[in-house]
């Protein structure tokens, strides 16, 4: 193990990678620790879909589009497949079209633009049409294959920009020097830890100074018979009033009360439609939220039906059926979408803690670099 780094990564998660490639521009010589042999955990079991549109306001809307920019640039270099770009917003409720007519006159909808039936069918032909209201259509978005784009962007990243993969290997403890491993000392100026829901293992005392919990959630893979190309990913009402972007608009209050009213074990369960297309013409579809202090490890059969319920009411696809089952679990907060933390002046801490990695890791990794290496980076309010 070659040792004498600038900067030590712990963590081969979307969030690692992003720090890993920055550093790595910036002509820093970087090492990337893992436990598992490859990517394994929330960066993988998720949709792939790199969301701006509905990001909370500010900042981290800023750092979604900053993110989306950086995979659109590097997925040709790394061989990375682009299977989507934009994202279909249809409304069936009064109430969720009035959320998106406010949506489109704030800065975050400036791009965004409403489109008929045709269009909507021409980019998603299953659309249902009854009782549709109005549809946005957003142009930032792109999706990709997680479980095979985050191998692709470690191998390029190795191949490419130089970076050192230690796989296999359990970061212990970090120390002024470098970080205590499995496999030995690996010495580094610097060392970023990237631990997503892992509170306990490093740094474990500054993490508890967070009211962070576990979010597990179910998804599910589709497959049938007769399924269309769909250009673009899809949300739908029950989006609207999950999504911080959306949720922080006053006519939110509306959609939210009749969504309680009508569907309270869908709300109950934090199920909101998200559904994407793979190369093979599977759909990713999603998904629920539950908080506690540990993953649960437990698909309830009840939770996917809903799932079904929800998509079947936006999607006509009789023949649909489920290829695939998992669940995913990443850290989360109540009140902030990502924590940095600073325990020594050559340490970082960093966790996405609103399960919008893929939407955000990437530009996150720019900015906690800059916060290491560019002393007049004033980035404090960026990282909040």
């Amino acid at each position: 193990m070659e040792q004498g780094y600038d900067i030590a990564v712990v963590g081969a998660g979307i969030v690692g990678l992003g720090v890993a490639l920055a550093a790595a521009r910036k002509g820093r010589k970087v090492v990337v620790i893992d436990r598992d042999s490859r990517a394994n955990g929330a960066s993988i079991r998720n949709f792939g879909f790199v969301t701006v549109t509905g990001q909370r306001a500010g900042a981290h809307w800023a750092r979604a589009r900053r993110s989306r920019d950086i995979w659109a640039e590097i997925a040709p270099q790394a061989g990375i497949a682009v299977l989507q770009q934009g994202l279909i917003m249809p409304a069936y409720r009064p109430e969720a079209a009035a959320v998106l007519h406010a949506f489109r006159h704030t800065e975050m909808g400036a791009e965004c633009r409403l489109i008929d039936q045709a269009e909507a069918l021409r980019r998603l032909p299953p659309l249902r049409t009854e009782g549709l209201s109005d549809v946005l259509f957003s142009p930032h978005e792109l999706r990709v294959e997680s479980r095979e784009a985050l191998p692709q962007l470690a191998r390029w990243l190795a191949e490419a920009q130089g970076v050192t993969f230690c796989w296999n290997t359990t970061a212990l403890a970090i120390t002024a020097t470098g970080v205590v491993t499995s496999a030995g000392l690996i010495s580094a100026e610097a060392v970023v830890v990237c631990p997503g829901d892992n509170f306990t293992t490093l740094f474990p005392e500054v993490i508890a100074r967070h009211d962070l919990r576990v979010c597990t959630l179910q998804m599910l893979r589709l497959s049938g018979e007769g399924v269309p190309r769909m250009a673009s990913a899809l949300m739908s009402d029950h989006s609207f009033a999950r999504y911080e972007g959306f949720t922080g608009l006053p006519e939110a209050r509306a959609l939210e009360a009749r969504l309680d009213r009508e569907t309270p074990a869908i709300r109950e369960a934090g199920i909101h439609l998200i559904a994407v297309q793979s190369a093979d013409g599977s759909l990713v579809v999603g998904d629920s939220h539950t908080y506690g202090s540990t993953a649960d490890p437990f698909a309830p059969a009840g939770v996917e039906k809903m799932i079904l319920s929800a998509f079947d009411e936006v999607l006509d696809l009789p023949r649909r059926c489920v290829s695939e089952r998992w669940t995913g679990s990443y850290a989360s907060s109540l009140t902030r979408t990502v924590l940095v933390e600073r325990p020594e002046p050559n340490q970082r801490l960093v966790i996405v803690t609103g399960g919008t990695g893929a939407s955000t890791g990437l530009a996150l990794g720019e900015q906690v670099v800059a916060d290491l290496y560019d002393p007049s980076a004033d980035i404090a309010e960026a990282l909040q």
